[in-house]
């Protein structure tokens, strides 16, 4: 694998998204799109055939023309951004090679480069984030409906509230990936082509095409590249980005949320849930007894992570003066690769938590038998609140009573209710499973909602070549 090899960001480290958003993958990345666009000249006569041709050969094998991820680095900060240096290393290749640079980078400026080059980058990392993104939602799916009667206690502001099952809980998980996952393919779907020239304006491609052939080839290069074309340049317009960075951020903060829930859950004071174990993984340096809940962490983690920088693309979209930025497109750049990597290892740890979640039905039960009868006083002050005697506010001192004394509840029920109702139905009315509203419909609502997603690679791919307006064509 080539870098980033996270060190210190264990949640992604050896993941695809990892490898996806390597420092390799974007210089790949921006020579593939100078080799597409030298393509598309050449095809429609406007660029030497033998120069396109050699601008992908260097594309596909960067090593042998010299390129390197570590020089293009160390030379960037001279122009600002890595697309000189790679330009000036791609025409000192050409030069060695005997042919010509007539096809390289002609009428395109840097951001267009580096724009075009993440957006194809993002959409490659969001295809496989999504991928385990439905591995975990299909896991989920499968817990909620085997678990729909596991009944167990329902937490509110961290106190038993009410019972609930399990089931619903991971339809709840479920409902919240199921919404994340359809808002990311939608912005993922919408990845456009950046190309503008030095300012927004096409120029140098339209004063030397025309205006018509200029916009028919920009349209050819975003088919080739498989990205929506765009009806105009959005060098300062950062909505595509926020639209997907805030669609990763919303993936992340779903996952937090169910990660967060197994973690309490699996408290050996609690102990309803336990991570799936393999060799080597969950122990600790210093206590070998301990088994570290480490999926669940790593996944907290990045949730906790994301955020950040998304406030940066937020911060940098605002900030983005003129019609180039000095500084909040720079900025741009880390936080959306590092985003994209979160959100891939959280997937991706998220898919082996869930499809190996063991769940201990017994122990939801001894912590629901914790809270007594109580746990359906709610109930009881519905049903019998109006006829009690002394009325609700009497009922309500039995029940807390109840619970600061630790006194039976059933037992001071019937000291006050005597005859006025029958055993059987005071039975039912402290039953659990018979408290338990909608669960059963809302479980099959999420995991059909789920199920119903048929999501397909190629009309993602067809949509993506559409453009999102008019655009002329030759």
């Amino acid at each position: 694998m080539t870098g980033p090899y996270g060190i210190l960001s264990p949640v992604w480290a050896g993941t695809a998204t990892a490898q996806l958003m390597s420092e390799e993958s974007i210089l790949r990345a921006m020579l593939r799109v100078e080799a597409s666009w030298a393509q598309a000249l050449a095809d429609a006569g406007e660029a030497p055939a033998a120069s396109a041709a050699a601008i992908v050969a260097i594309s596909e094998d960067p090593a042998r023309a010299g390129l390197s991820v570590e020089e293009i680095a160390s030379q960037s900060p001279g122009g600002g951004n890595p697309v000189i240096p790679m330009l000036a290393a791609v025409r000192r290749a050409l030069v060695e090679a005997g042919e010509s640079d007539a096809a390289l980078h002609r009428g395109a400026t840097s951001q267009d480069i580096l724009d075009t080059a993440l957006m194809l980058l993002c959409r490659e990392s969001v295809a496989a984030l999504l991928s385990d993104a439905r591995r975990a939602g299909t896991a989920l799916s499968r817990l909620s409906q085997e678990h729909r009667n596991s009944v167990c206690v329902a937490r509110s502001l961290t106190q038993h509230a009410l019972p609930t099952t399990f089931g619903l809980r991971c339809a709840g998980w479920l409902d919240g990936l199921t919404q994340a996952i359809q808002r990311l393919e939608l912005a993922a779907a919408k990845l456009p082509l950046q190309w503008g020239g030095a300012v927004g304006t096409q120029a140098s491609l339209s004063d030397s095409l025309g205006p018509q052939r200029a916009a028919a080839l920009t349209t050819d290069l975003a088919a080739r590249l498989g990205l929506r074309a765009m009806p105009r340049p959005w060098h300062t317009q950062r909505q595509m980005i926020l639209e997907l960075a805030a669609a990763l951020a919303g993936l992340l903060a779903t996952l937090g949320k169910a990660a967060g829930d197994v973690l309490t859950l699996q408290r050996p004071e609690v102990a309803e849930l336990r991570e799936p174990t393999v060799p080597g993984r969950g122990g600790s340096s210093a206590m070998p007894q301990k088994q570290n809940p480490v999926l669940s962490t790593l996944i907290r983690s990045a949730a906790l992570a994301g955020p950040g920088q998304l406030s940066t693309l937020y911060l940098a979209a605002a900030t983005a003066e003129d019609e180039r930025p000095a500084g909040g497109w720079h900025a741009e750049w880390p936080s959306l690769v590092e985003l994209a990597r979160l959100s891939g290892g959280a997937a991706t740890r998220a898919a082996e938590l869930f499809e190996g979640l063991v769940v201990d039905p017994g122990a939801m039960a001894v912590n629901l038998r914790l809270s007594g009868d109580a746990v359906l006083s709610e109930r009881l002050m519905a049903r019998l609140g109006s006829s009690f005697p002394g009325g609700r506010q009497a009922l309500q001192d039995v029940v807390r009573r109840s619970a600061v004394e630790r006194v039976g509840l059933r037992g001071l029920l019937e000291e006050h209710l005597g005859d006025s109702i029958a055993p059987a139905d005071l039975d039912r009315l402290l039953d659990p499973h018979r408290y338990l509203g909608r669960a059963q419909e809302f479980i099959d609502a999420a995991v059909d909602e789920f199920n119903q997603q048929d999501f397909n690679q190629q009309d993602f791919n067809q949509t993506a070549a559409q453009p999102e307006g008019p655009t002329d064509h030759a």
